[in-house]
């Protein structure tokens, strides 16, 4: 009696478990069932099971085997040697399921869409690359990252390297830009477009706080210090702080003839600068402004009629300009003497004359000068 409730038992026992192998047997192949098969153009990672002559397969358990075979194979054959069998490699799917079962893969394709894929990452994260300049051509510079090459245009430099051309020539400004061709700049990327191969590169800040927002918080007659980032054939630039730079015009530097303005200034130097003028997102300074105007002081000692003691400081194609005080220049007109060659003839570079003021204006900062010559007398 005993054996057979034994039995019993055991049966019912063995009935359960079997149940129990038979539920997991079907919630397992539920499971991988339900799993969402990858598609063509998906990136995949699995471990490298066999390398044989020009293939190679990787376990993408559980959808099956992956093959690189074909022109994949020849195309990734430096990153193929590279590579053992347990290395886990991604690729990108090229084929779900080809004539004899597998899933084709392509190295090459996948390297490209993991670059892309990091390129985004860079942009999100706002990071800072240090990257070679190969080439320059009147909009920018090209710049190579990860084999692929980028564009980074002229307004998206610093400041300070900022072609500093006058007239907006592009010649010119070609030459300033092949002055980085082999150097390495910091750059960011600030757009990635994939289907067109396109990067695009910015050396500012890219936490760099809005221009606009850095301006609202000057006014015209602030006096602010600045440093010296560059200096050129018509004016230097300052920089007032991050993000923001003004100009100090040639005619803004001092109050006397300035014809070359790296003979008052060093690229770095700190200089106290007025801001004259705020237009367009452009910041008009002065360095003269700060200094006692002379033509105030000017009225009351000269006036129309009177002779006067001047130095020749420069010709131009009106006449010369001669000197008669710090600050406080006049025009000699070239009519005076019918030609430039005979105005010469009279007056040298340099020396002291005697001239008649004909015309003086102090609020408009105007002088006009009639040679006196006392040849003739």
């Amino acid at each position: 009696m005993l054996k057979k409730i034994k039995e019993k038992i055991l049966g019912e026992h063995k009935n359960v478990v079997q149940a129990e192998v038979e539920k997991e047997s079907i919630m397992t192949k539920f499971f991988n069932d339900s799993l969402t098969p990858p598609n063509a153009g998906d990136v995949v990672e699995g471990p490298v099971i066999g390398i044989e002559k020009s293939v190679v397969y990787v376990d993408l358990n559980p959808y099956g085997t992956g093959i690189i075979y074909g022109r994949e194979y020849i195309s990734a054959r430096d990153i193929i040697k590279k590579i053992n069998i347990g290395d886990s490699i991604a690729a990108k799917i090229v084929d779900t399921n080809n004539k004899d079962g597998y899933i084709e893969l392509s190295l090459k394709e996948a390297r490209q869409a993991l670059i892309w894929n990091e390129a985004e990452k860079a942009i999100n994260e706002r990071k800072i690359l240090e990257l070679p300049v190969v080439e320059a051509n009147k909009g920018g510079l090209l710049i190579e990252w990860q084999g692929i090459i980028g564009f980074l245009p002229a307004s998206q430099l610093k400041t300070e390297h900022y072609p500093r051309v006058a007239d907006g020539d592009k010649d010119k400004i070609l030459e300033e830009l092949k002055k980085f061709v082999g150097q390495r700049i910091a750059v960011s990327i600030i757009s990635a477009l994939p289907k067109e191969g396109k990067l695009i590169f910015s050396e500012k800040n890219p936490v760099e706080k809005d221009k606009e927002k850095i301006i609202g918080h000057y006014s015209v007659g602030d006096t602010v210090e600045g440093s010296i980032t560059g200096i050129v054939d018509f004016g230097i630039f300052v920089k007032i702080e991050d993000g923001l730079e003004g100009l100090v015009h040639i005619s803004e530097i001092d109050w006397s003839l300035v014809e070359d303005p790296r003979l008052f200034f060093k690229v770095g130097e700190k200089v106290d600068v007025k801001i004259i003028e705020i237009k367009d997102g452009k910041v008009s300074l002065s360095i003269k402004a700060l200094k006692e105007n002379p033509w105030v002081h000017a009225v009351g000692k000269y006036e129309k009629e009177k002779v006067v003691e001047g130095v020749v400081i420069k010709f131009n194609k009106h006449g010369a300009l001669a000197s008669i005080e710090e600050g406080i220049a006049g025009l000699v007109h070239i009519s005076e003497f019918g030609s430039e060659a005979k105005l010469r003839e009279k007056l040298e570079l340099g020396k002291k004359y005697s001239f008649k003021i004909t015309l003086f204006d102090p609020k408009e900062q105007k002088m006009a000068l009639s040679f006196v010559d006392k040849e003739k007398k």
